[in-house]
């Protein structure tokens, strides 16, 4: 009799198990609804102020679709500030949720809170409600009865068995999905399912855009916010999917965490809200609120410890861009990589002046014993080319094009010091390089005219003679945009120089200088 119980309890255990993983299977086809809302699109245009419903699709390889929430606490007036609502794709947080909870204790400045969940229109009502800090004390429950021992025994050697088979299948089931799922690089590589009136929502990542910030030949930057940190976006158009490919593949290099380095966050496609069915690309990064040099330098002047801090920070950046680094592991060797478009444009300031260096689109990455390829060779932004590259005479090595960011590292240093308090009289208005010579917008003809043919390279102010450390740093330049590319500086000279020369005329005794 009791061989026969024991039977009946594993048939009813795996008869319970496909049940629930059938069940569970349709489940991820199906749609959630969720409640829809967008403060700025509110702000825009009152009359969408409305709830609005979303149907949120599953996710590319069938991940779950979810809801959440972003809001903020009013603390003088007691009240709920919703900013955001909508769905969220495939994360482990809200699995099981079923209420839009925000369980975490600490607030940022901005007090902004986030909660997603699970289950229809979920994110309906919202909740904060922070695990306490010191444990809860239980209070102990009277003994149990014999006859309860003996249920609560029959209970748990009825789970085991369940357990254990619901265990295999998972695994089972894990396995297989490792091994559908496509693997490149952890940057996840889903479309969004749905787009509202509010700005796309990147898998894991719900990012509100708040302003356009730049525009370029690439695309725009655009100021965002994601859960409570800002960051910048950079929205890449259709036709430049391969510049978007070769950054997020330059970022994604071992040893690219640098001080230096614009940092990466992450990267993702999305249907385009303008375009309709067509994609745009979305590479997410950290966001420095003085945006670039040159926008900097417009409406800014250096003091000499200023201009040392960026120069130094600056040619760091790029030092370690070209450097190659070795590793016994295959898996940590950093490449030499050449930026082939460093502009002041292309470097970022962070709130305390450090220099970064960003937008790798057009960069190279040099394996060893590996050619470059039918790379074509004049690229990159006119007013900053080498000689070389305007005539079209490029020798296709490493080397060269290292030289090349060094010839337009010297035509950003000149940027510096044309803005720099320590010449002497008044500091004249922020001009580009050559732009004296050939007005703002030069064509190819014109930059081959005044560099290539006539060999013409900035004006050195007089003003700067009184000022040794500008004299040095002329020396420098000179040394960077040399019409023979062997004869230029390497980065990391030029670092040392820059170091050698702020030091010494701060009254800091060093040997001679560098060579």
């Amino acid at each position: 009799m009791e061989h026969k119980i024991w039977i009946w309890i594993w048939i009813s255990s795996i008869f319970l198990l496909v049940t629930t993983c059938s069940c569970a299977s349709r489940k991820k086809y199906e749609e959630t609804k969720c409640h829809f809302y967008n403060q700025s699109a509110c702000a825009a245009d009152p009359e969408s102020c409305s709830t609005v419903i979303q149907n949120c699709k599953a996710g590319e390889n069938d991940k779950p679709s979810y809801c959440y929430a972003v809001w903020k606490n009013d603390t003088k007036t007691n009240t709920l500030e919703i900013q955001l609502k909508g769905c969220f794709l495939n994360n482990i947080e809200c699995q099981g949720q079923k209420q839009c909870k925000e369980k975490k204790e600490e607030r940022k400045p901005n007090g902004l809170m986030f909660c997603c969940c699970e289950g229809d229109y979920c994110n309906s009502d919202i909740l904060w409600d922070p695990i306490p800090t010191t444990p809860r004390i239980e209070t102990t429950s009277a003994k149990p009865s014999r006859d309860d021992n003996e249920l609560i025994h029959t209970i748990v050697f009825s789970i085991i068995p369940l357990v254990a088979v619901a265990s295999m299948f998972l695994f089972v089931y894990w396995v297989y999905k490792r091994r559908k799922i496509p693997q490149f690089s952890h940057v996840p590589s889903s479309d969004s399912s749905h787009l509202g009136n509010c700005s796309p929502i990147l898998s894991n990542r719900p990012i509100q855009l708040v302003e356009v910030k730049a525009r370029g030949r690439y695309g725009a930057v655009w100021k965002a916010l994601h859960k409570k940190d800002t960051v910048a976006v950079k929205i890449f158009p259709p036709q430049d999917k391969n510049s978007w490919l070769v950054e997020q593949d330059i970022y994604q290099l071992p040893h690219m965490q640098h001080d230096n380095i614009l940092s990466f966050i992450g990267a993702e496609k999305h249907a385009s809200v303008i375009e309709g069915a067509k994609n745009e690309y979305w590479l997410i990064t950290a966001y420095h609120e003085y945006g670039s040099l040159c926008d900097y330098l417009k409406s800014n002047i250096l003091t000499w410890d200023q201009l040392c801090h960026i120069a130094q920070s600056m040619t760091s950046g790029l030092m370690h861009l070209h450097e190659e680094i070795p590793s016994e592991r295959s898996d940590q060797y950093k490449p030499a990589i050449a930026h082939r478009d460093f502009k002041s444009n292309n470097v970022l300031l962070k709130h305390d002046l450090t220099a970064c260096i960003a937008d790798f689109g057009l960069a190279l990455v040099f394996q060893p014993g590996k050619s470059c390829g039918d790379t074509h060779g004049q690229v990159g932004t006119r007013r900053y080319m080498a000689p070389e590259v305007l005539e079209g005479a490029i020798n296709f090595s490493r080397d060269a094009f290292l030289r090349i960011d060094m010839y337009a590292c010297g035509l950003v240093l000149w940027e510096l010091a044309t803005r720099c308090t320590a010449q002497q009289g008044a500091i004249p208005d922020y001009r580009l390089p050559f732009e004296e010579e050939v007005g703002q917008h030069p064509s190819l003809e014109d930059m081959q005219e005044c560099v290539v043919h006539k060999k013409l390279r900035p004006a050195f102010k007089d003003s700067w003679k009184s000022h040794p450390g500008l004299i040095a740093l002329c020396d420098t330049m000179e040394e960077c945009w040399d019409h023979d590319a062997e004869a230029r500086l390497s980065a990391s000279c030029v670092m040392e120089r820059i170091t050698w020369q702020c030091r010494q005329y701060n009254g800091t005794a060093l040997p001679s200088l560098p060579q």
